[in-house]
């Protein structure tokens, strides 16, 4: 009778677990993705211009949790682990958040998010290096110096979405600490920093119009309050073609002083797809900053070729160039926190950055 009840008790004590974990639903996606990169600076006073080497390009690991709660209302987080398949590092340094998605009102969640910068409709680096990303060139001011909402994840973030109604939809985003790190509100003498994200969307079948609006003031301190307006659309034709247009508008400030950057720039996203097939390219100008002195104005030319060998992976060849004037030093997006150039330190003013990548990437 003992080793009965023994066995009752500890087939409880075993299923119990089993039984709460069962009330929610865990998806584990992500991929892993780099390859051998090769990168060349001319115009440049460094006594090795140039690197080459094995390089990762944001591989990662993806949780997502989802606990239906009845009534069409659901609890969702996700925790998105970066691991480098170069050196071997690994960082919770994704987007993460938790909070509860309806079909009605849509979804809000308290994390760390993309906002802003990320709106630009090219799909290169979907495929191809993150090198090679138009976001060096539109999400950066102040002659390429000056990442506009971190050019990353925006930190103490509540991020609200609305449904999609007939192709519409909106992302209103707020963050206590100025889109920067951990709040630092108490014990500052100056003020309390804060950003906001608002960006609308509609999406129709063979083409895509969006807005995004930022504003922030970053948690003690007077200098770097940005405001940054993105306009990006795209159209899709019958046979495969794809073309797109962003345009960026940012501006720095120093409370008491004025404006220290106000900057403009484009760029002309393309693509190809036929079969297994694609080709990418765009062509991307800053216009020199109306507040600097310096000539420091910048363009890039990206493109690439990528071969899709089954539905979850790709290999791609990709080539990108940025011509900075004197002034500039706009530099190939990532290419120092993710291995490419690093050790190089910060690019220097009229350096020109160039890289030829090969990429691998396997979805799962």
């Amino acid at each position: 009778m003992k080793k009965k009840l023994l066995a009752v008790a500890v087939a409880g004590a075993l299923t119990a677990p089993v039984a709460a974990f069962a009330q929610s639903s865990v998806t584990i996606t992500g991929f892993f993705k780099g390859g051998y990169e090769s990168l060349k600076y001319s115009n440049t006073a460094k006594v090795n211009s140039s690197q080459h080497g094995v390089v990762d390009d944001s591989s990662r690991v993806i949780f997502n949790v989802r606990e239906d709660l009845g009534g069409g209302l659901a609890a969702i987080g996700q925790v998105d682990m970066r691991f480098s398949i170069d050196m071997g590092a690994l960082s919770a340094a994704g987007n993460n958040h938790v909070g509860l998605q309806s079909k009605s009102w849509g979804r809000i969640f308290f994390g760390r998010q993309d906002l802003h910068y990320f709106g630009r409709e090219s799909e290169m680096t979907a495929k191809a290096s993150l090198r090679t990303d138009s976001i060096g060139i539109l999400a950066f001011a102040g002659g390429g110096g000056t990442a506009i909402a971190g050019a990353t994840r925006t930190a103490n973030v509540v991020h609200y979405t609305t449904p999609n109604w007939n192709g519409f939809s909106m992302v209103a985003a707020y963050s206590s600490s100025g889109g920067g790190g951990a709040d630092a509100d108490i014990g500052s003498g100056i003020r309390k920093g804060h950003a906001l994200n608002l960006a609308p969307v509609y999406a129709a079948k063979n083409w895509t119009v969006g807005y995004s609006y930022w504003r922030s003031k970053p948690d003690a301190a007077l200098a770097g309050e940005q405001r940054g307006d993105r306009l990006f659309g795209s159209y899709k034709f019958p046979m495969g073609f794809k073309i797109g247009l962003a345009w960026d508008k940012s501006r720095i400030k120093t409370s008491g002083v004025g404006d220290t950057s106000r900057r403009t720039a484009w760029s002309l996203p393309m693509s190809y797809v036929w079969g297994n097939h694609e080709i990418h390219a765009h062509f991307d100008k800053a216009r020199d900053d109306k507040v600097t002195a310096a000539q420091d104005g910048a363009s890039m030319f990206a493109i690439a070729y990528a071969y899709n060998l089954s539905k979850r992976t790709s290999a791609s060849l990709a080539y990108a160039r940025i011509n900075n004037d004197a002034g500039a030093v706009y530099n190939l997006f990532t290419s120092a926190a993710l291995g490419l150039g690093a050790g190089t330190g910060a690019i220097a003013a009229g350096e020109d950055p160039r890289m030829w990548a090969l990429t691998l990437r396997h979805a799962f």
